[in-house]
């Protein structure tokens, strides 16, 4: 049965400009909060470490994607917007439990060791510093246009031998599905993506290369195969998560050292603080907010907050990394602090299977660029946009001037 009455805190469009204050008055009331998110639909957000933890990993809360149209016509409230839901990209193992999961990860776990993505090292800063000589000369780029985005997305392709001719196409897609937009632009969007990813998989089957994704068309697990949507599923996941994380990762990063600038010097002066620095991008700012789709195939008690069966339930890994009772002084950078434990990547058998690939990408884009430039805000701080979205947690426009720093 449709909610008919509007009794829960609807959360505006300033939500998603600045979300922490919002988690900071949500945790200070309780761990799990009964809302409605900017486009209307009624969720519980859980907003607290410990109980962020249990949410991403107890098989209670179930992600099935099979039964979201259902949920969210029933959860959405009265005049807001309906979404269509098209299954298309909906068949990957973000969005199933065992032992469908299981099945899905195994045949690409072994692709995305941190083994393997330490190896692609050299080829990484071989990209990196070839966008930065892109970038001497000019006193003022968009960081997202010149670096946080045509790295991880050269990277990826490469990985799964994707044609590179559509980039900046793949980008406004994947955008626009990952983002607040009308279902109009989002239906758009959808059809080109699945005209793209079939076309690949069709040259992948007759043409298989030695990438992770022929590796993925032609796999046989006992006779187990991915079926045309699985792959369709696959391909988008492996290519919108392996990019959008780490655009965010990187500008997320660079913003938070701009406004800390004893960070940034202490940055400077040691370089191996960067792999902690990298850490705590991720916990203060993460790339992500509300976590993808789950939803309560029971009655749960989550920090004496009972959650009814059949709700959709989200998790804010922003609101989970700035919990005060997990990292003291959250709102505070520290590049030397103790990130252990941060679930800006999840928890539990959804954890990104991508995080050794975004945290070496981070790494090696932010070091280089520090190396290689003085960099400050071009404008007022005030004019930065966060993009429209209660998943991605990432600015619209990041311009930056530069000073280049001279020979290395």
């Amino acid at each position: 049965m449709q909610t008919t009455e509007a009794r829960f805190e609807k959360l505006g469009p300033e939500y998603q400009q600045e979300p922490h204050a919002v988690h900071e008055r949500l945790r200070a009331v309780g761990p799990v909060s009964e809302l409605v998110l900017p486009r209307g639909l009624k969720v519980w957000v859980v907003t607290r470490y410990e109980e962020a933890r249990i949410a991403l990993s107890d098989n209670r809360f179930s992600k099935d994607f099979s039964k979201a149209g259902d949920l969210f016509g029933r959860h959405l409230q009265p005049g807001a917007p309906r979404r269509e839901f098209d299954q298309s990209f909906a068949s990957h193992m973000l969005n199933s439990d065992p032992p469908a999961h299981n099945r899905l990860r195994k045949l690409v776990n072994k692709a995305f060791t941190a083994r393997r993505m330490e190896a692609l090292r050299p080829r990484i800063q071989e990209i990196t510093d070839q966008l930065l000589d892109e970038m001497v000369g000019k006193s003022e780029v968009d960081l997202l246009d010149a670096l946080a985005f045509p790295l991880p997305i050269t990277v990826i392709c490469e990985l799964l031998d994707v044609p590179m001719d559509q980039r900046d196409d793949f980008r406004v897609w994947s955008g626009t599905l990952l983002t607040d937009s009308k279902q109009e632009d989002v239906d758009a969007a959808a059809a080109s993506m699945y005209a793209f990813l079939a076309a690949l998989i069709e040259s992948k089957r007759a043409t298989p290369g030695d990438d992770i994704f022929s590796a993925l068309v032609h796999a046989s697990e006992d006779d187990d195969r991915l079926d045309q949507t699985e792959l369709i599923s696959m391909a988008f996941l492996l290519l919108v998560a392996g990019h959008e994380t780490t655009v965010n990762l990187i500008g997320n990063g660079v913003l938070a050292l701009l406004r800390n600038p004893d960070q940034l010097a202490a940055l400077r002066a040691d370089r191996s603080l960067l792999p902690g620095a990298v850490e705590e991008f991720l916990r203060l700012d993460g790339p992500i907010n509300l976590a993808t789709f789950r939803y309560t195939s029971e009655d749960v008690e989550l920090g004496g907050v009972t959650i009814p069966a059949g709700e959709i339930a989200l998790v804010s890994l922003l609101g989970a990394n700035r919990d005060p009772e997990k990292f003291p002084e959250p709102d505070r950078m520290d590049i030397t602090r103790q990130t252990g434990g941060h679930v800006a990547f999840g928890h539990g058998i959804h954890f990104c299977l991508g995080a050794p690939l975004a945290r070496l990408e981070g790494a090696i884009a932010v070091g280089s660029l520090l190396d290689r430039f003085d960099i400050e805000l071009a404008g007022e701080p005030e004019t930065l946009r966060w993009r429209e979205s209660t998943l991605l947690h990432g600015l619209e426009r990041f311009p930056v001037s530069l000073s280049d720093r001279g020979p290395r």
